[in-house]
């Protein structure tokens, strides 16, 4: 590293309270589908303390829908924003930088298997702990300390660079996709998820959907006269799970060749009946699936509805009364980069710089943000981030020391690429 680099890298370390400060302020909201904003307004006052200009960029499914990676939802948009902030370059000749990391969170239920409130940021022999605290809230910390630096270090920048906070990265990607459609775009973008100090180079896709099947209620003393909307549930699950084994015995991209099962479906939620002695007239599961890269979401889409509808012709009552599918949220499809792209190459010298070796390439089972700025945006766009565990599980936690390198990461990779200036 140049001595400036070095500077840089020191103000990261001189950081670090503050940034566990604002992890943890932002671990501290409960920022769940539906109330995300007070985690938006704690970033918001963040960027405009450290002497940039945050704007709130709303997700407005009117103007999004003619967007080919809009995803339509059931619940309201009202009121749901993101927040962005463009710190202008000093001088041209660089190459513009956009961090993004996602504010919202998964539902911590139930509770009581947490050791601790969830919401109540605890840091122990190391680790800050908390729903939200490795995915991804410490990496917000990180990425909008490391663009910090190298203002605190004296330094100006030849391009510039935009940090941004959305929502609904964990359901539809509409956050994201509302900031690109805004015009919040650059020629590289990093984004912190918490997969390791790794360099992501493949994503799968990603659809979700809903099942509603119709039964026929009676008293149970005269059970076979009725039909059980959650047992003929049972028997569709059935056929998605052969779905799923098909696709994953299907011959594999290369990329994907190590993994023994890559592709997979899980039933999140399941409703069904309403009283213990009645045959339940409705049943209702929600499900999420996964895919390769090179397909689309309307193969897959066809590929589920398939599985349903074959079912359903063998069977006398479903024949007459077919499953209502309806496909929401994710239709996020999957993408393979060039693992050589000049930004992933600089990525990896400054992460070679800071620990004397280079970082591994990752393939990644779920869907990210990446999502939007790789199918729609213009720059080089990858995930590098800290090491965290049980995230979307019980007792969430992320390493500290691994949040402060993937800022002094970070804050390398934005001088080198944007360039410095005085």
């Amino acid at each position: 590293m140049t001595p400036e680099e070095e500077r840089i890298v020191q103000e990261v370390e001189k950081s670090q309270e503050a940034i566990i400060d604002f992890a943890s302020r932002l671990v501290a909201q409960p920022s769940v589908l539906g109330q995300e904003q007070s985690a938006v307004e704690v970033m918001d006052a963040e960027l405009a303390k450290l002497g940039w200009q945050p704007k709130r960029v709303p997700i407005n499914p009117e103007e999004l829908s003619g967007h080919p990676g809009f995803a339509p939802v059931p619940w309201s948009c009202d009121n749901k924003e993101n927040v962005v902030a463009v710190r202008p370059a000093d001088q041209s000749g660089g190459k513009s930088l956009l961090f993004n990391g996602h504010l919202d969170v998964v539902s911590s239920e139930p509770v009581e298997f947490w050791d601790m409130d969830p919401f109540q940021p605890r840091i122990d022999n190391g680790w800050l702990y908390g729903r939200g605290a490795g995915d991804m809230k410490s990496g917000v910390a990180a990425m909008t300390y490391a663009l910090h630096a190298v203002d605190k270090a004296g330094f100006g920048l030849r391009a510039p660079v935009t940090v941004e906070g959305v929502i609904e990265e964990e359901c539809s990607g509409n956050g994201a996709l509302a900031c690109l459609q805004a015009g919040y775009d650059a020629e590289a973008v990093l984004i912190p998820e918490p997969f390791g100090p790794t360099v992501l180079t493949n994503q799968v896709g990603v659809l979700w959907f809903k099942v509603t099947v119709k039964g026929m209620p009676t008293h149970v003393q005269s059970a076979p006269a009725g039909t059980n909307a959650v047992e003929k549930s049972f028997t569709l699950i059935a056929a998605l799970r052969d779905l799923e084994d098909r696709m994953n015995d299907d011959t594999f991209p290369q990329e994907y060749a190590d993994l023994s099962h890559p592709l997979n479906l899980n039933i999140g939620i399941f409703q069904g009946g309403d009283w213990p002695s009645t045959v339940p007239a409705q049943a209702c599961f929600h499900g999420r699936l996964s895919y390769f890269p090179g397909i689309q979401f309307s193969q897959i889409k066809q590929w589920v509805q398939a599985t349903l509808d074959q079912v359903s012709d063998h069977d006398p009552w479903l024949l007459n009364n077919r499953p209502k599918v309806e496909f929401y949220g994710f239709r996020s499809d999957g993408h393979s980069a060039d693992p050589q792209l000049p930004a992933f190459d600089l990525l990896r010298s400054c992460h070679r710089d800071l620990h004397g070796r280079a970082p591994q390439d990752y393939v990644s089972t779920c869907t990210t943000d990446l999502r939007s700025f790789v199918h729609f945006g213009k720059g080089q766009a990858t995930c590098y981030g800290p090491v965290a565990e049980n995230i979307h599980g019980t007792n969430e936690r992320v390493d500290i020391q691994s949040v402060m390198d993937t800022a002094k990461a970070y804050a390398l990779f934005a001088a080198r690429w944007c360039g410095l200036a005085k």
